[in-house]
């Protein structure tokens, strides 16, 4: 059964009021996951949902390795936190970690044919839905049986299921060391996808500052993955929720920070951050002085001194996400969620699937937006801008009706528009919702597609085409409609509750609709078309 349609108020400040929140559910478009390491179970589902559903995967801390090689699960491990992330459409893979153990990690890989059965066995008791393998700081010695455990694992569980690894950045092509345990081509053969942890650039025990990821280093780890032959749809962009401390004295060197204690702190003492264009990166510097409170974070203290912090801001992470596009991969990861600055997903999405529209951000509807520009139903007027606030043209509102009336295919005759010439954009639309019976001309047979299209206008228009009536009409819709050619049409979508007046009750038929209002119109009456 068909949802009826909520009601659209007409006018920026009452549609203010009725922006709809996040559905809560799993994203479309590209992949998206990210790890749950910090916190407890019982916060876990909050975590998730802050995200505002962007997510596809979430890992969690639930299996760990024993001395002997054998599966440890976790005390974290959740049912019921599983069975709320499958209510959102959220697959649930924990990582295997042997947490830069290297003893652990090679006991491991020793026992991996007990161990692969293990893991097969906990993904089906507790209906995982697969398993994120993290397993660091080993060697090239230990490279081939690092790739049998992936294969092992992948023989042993479902196809549906997930077999995903977790691989070090190799922007410099290094074949020994931690990084040449990773076989990256062979390890994407026995998984769906290979996930970069393309960060600590500069690291823990780092003596000099630096970004965790600069723009070269993940350009440079991303076209290592590829220039050894992992497919594309396998190769997955980790991006840091963190940043690293350094001190001027010397003292602390590449302490980790999440990404929102870094504004925190500049409140608390000052200081300022600068956007690095040669490296992508975020950089922050202030001073604690003498008789300031102090403050720990961890097991990290920041007492008398000045510290710099490089790390991860906005403006980073999305060039971070517009990578994605750039080289055609699957997708992005992230280490870790809480903590990532809290605005981080207001735009996550949308920069991940290349909507880079800079002034629709905050807006009323940038939710109805954001819909409209998932289902195709609208585009920018540039590469930067959708220009919500700009009036909708009457050829824009034809080639908005049939793309959602899935009419696009279709081959139609020359409308008869005078005022339509061949070489017009929407030419073809036109036509097609001319035939269509959606749009008409005026008497001298012209369309005027270049003019804003009224709002008594866009209610005739839907009203066709949801093939709406007016029932018995006992009194005027609005007290500014009461009478004229669209009297009938914006009654019946008044009868509907589709349209309601403004904040003075009114329906303004003649002022033009904006690109926000149709957004927000279209996605509320998506169940009826």
């Amino acid at each position: 059964m068909r949802t009826r349609a909520k009601s659209l108020i007409v006018g920026l400040l009452t549609a203010a009021l009725l922006l709809p929140g996040s559905s809560g559910f799993a994203a479309d478009g590209k992949f998206n996951m990210s790890y749950l390491y910090f916190g407890s179970t019982s916060t876990y589902v909050a975590t998730v949902d802050s995200t505002k559903g962007a997510l596809h995967v979430v890992s969690p801390d639930f299996f760990n390795i024993n001395a002997d090689g054998s599966l440890k699960l976790t005390s974290k491990l959740s049912a019921s936190f599983i069975a709320e992330m499958h209510k959102r459409g959220i697959k649930v893979v924990p990582f295997l970690s042997n947490h830069w153990g290297q003893a652990l990690g090679r006991s491991a890989l020793k026992n991996r044919e007990r161990l692969s059965t293990q893991i097969a066995d906990a993904i089906s008791t507790y209906d995982l839905d697969g398993v994120n393998i993290d397993l660091e700081n080993l060697t090239e010695a230990d490279r081939a049986n690092y790739t049998d455990l992936v294969r092992l694992i992948n023989a042993k569980i479902p196809a549906h299921k997930e077999v995903s690894v977790a691989v070090a950045a190799n922007p410099n092509g290094y074949s020994v060391g931690w990084h040449g345990s990773y076989d990256y081509k062979k390890l994407s053969d026995y998984s769906d996808y290979l996930m970069i942890m393309a960060y600590d650039e500069n690291y823990a025990g780092d003596p000099t500052p630096g970004p965790v990821a600069s723009d070269a280093f993940v350009k440079r780890s991303i076209q290592y993955a590829l220039d050894r032959g992992v497919p594309k749809d396998k190769t997955v962009l980790g991006i840091p929720f963190f940043g690293r401390a350094w001190s001027a004295d010397g003292k602390m060197k590449g302490a980790g920070v999440s990404n929102w204690h870094v504004p925190q702190l500049l409140q608390k003492y000052g200081g300022r951050i600068v956007y690095d264009g040669a490296t992508k990166s975020a950089k922050a510097t202030f001073t604690v002085k003498a008789g300031d409170p102090v403050t720990t974070i961890g097991s990290t203290t920041f007492g008398t001194g000045t510290y710099t912090i490089w790390y991860e801001n906005e403006a980073s992470i999305k060039e971070k996400l517009r990578l994605v596009g750039v080289y055609g991969i699957k997708g992005t990861g992230s280490w870790s969620l809480t903590q990532e600055e809290p605005g981080t997903w207001d735009y996550y999405s949308r920069w991940l699937n290349g909507r880079y529209f800079t002034d629709t951000e905050g807006h009323w509807a940038a939710g109805d937006i954001l819909a409209m520009l998932d289902k195709g139903w609208m585009v920018g007027t540039s590469p930067l801008k959708f220009s919500p606030n700009l009036p909708l043209t009457r050829a824009q509102a034809a080639v908005i009706l049939v793309k959602a009336m899935g009419l696009e295919e279709r081959t139609a005759p020359h409308a008869g528009f005078y005022d339509v010439q061949a070489s017009h954009w929407a030419k073809r639309h036109i036509d097609i919702a001319k035939q269509a019976g959606f749009i008409s001309g005026d008497e001298y047979k012209n369309f005027r597609p270049d003019d804003k299209i009224a709002r008594q206008e866009m209610a005739s228009m839907l009203a066709r085409i949801l093939n709406l009536q007016a029932g018995d009409v006992t009194e005027h819709p609005f007290p500014d409609v009461t009478g004229g050619w669209a009297y009938d049409a914006v009654a019946a979508m008044k009868q509907e509750g589709i349209l309601a007046g403004n904040e003075r009750g009114l329906f303004k038929p003649l002022d033009g609709t904006s690109r926000a209002e149709m957004a927000s119109l279209m996605n509320r009456i998506q169940d009826r078309l």
